[in-house]
C-alpha cells in the first residue's frame, strides 16, 4: 500500500489520507473484507500523528466505506451490489456541485467535463 502525503498542500493530511485509501480500494488494490492497519502502526510508518490517521478513518467510517470494530480496527466494507445508496448518492453530489459549477465558471464545457471524467475513471481503473 503505497500512501504520499503531500504537507505542504493546502488540503488537510488527514483529508489526503481518506481519498488515497479510498482510491486504492477503487483501483482494487484494497478490497472488501480487508484489514486496514492500526491508527497506531499506520502513523508510525507515515510519520504522522495517530490522531490524523484516526480522522481519516472516522471520515472514511462516516462516509461508509469502512467499518470501524473496536479492539479489532478497521475493515473496509464490501462493495454494494445493489447500486449506490440515495445518502451517499446526495453527499456526492452535494460534493461535486461545486467542483463542476467552478470548472463551468473557468471555461470548461460538458464535452470537456465528461472527457475529464471518463480520463480520470480510466486512470483509477486500469483501463
Amino acid at each position: 500500500m503505497f500512501i504520499q502525503i503531500e504537507p505542504s498542500s493546502d488540503i488537510p493530511i488527514y483529508t489526503q489520507l481518506a481519498n488515497q485509501l479510498i482510491e486504492l480500494i477503487a483501483r482494487g488494490e484494497l478490497s472488501g473484507g480487508d484489514a486496514l492497519p492500526s491508527v497506531r502502526s499506520l502513523a508510525a510508518d507515515l510519520g504522522m500523528n495517530m490522531h490524523t490517521v484516526n480522522k481519516a478513518y472516522h471520515t472514511l467510517e462516516k462516509k461508509g466505506i469502512i467499518a470501524i470494530v473496536p479492539k479489532s480496527g478497521a475493515i473496509i466494507n464490501p462493495p454494494v451490489q445493489a447500486g449506490i445508496q440515495d445518502s451517499h448518492r446526495a453527499r456526492i453530489v452535494e460534493e461535486l456541485k461545486p467542483i463542476l459549477a467552478e470548472a463551468i465558471v473557468l471555461g470548461m464545457g460538458k464535452e470537456d467535463l465528461v472527457t475529464l471524467a471518463s480520463s480520470i475513471f480510466a486512470d483509477i481503473k486500469g483501463e
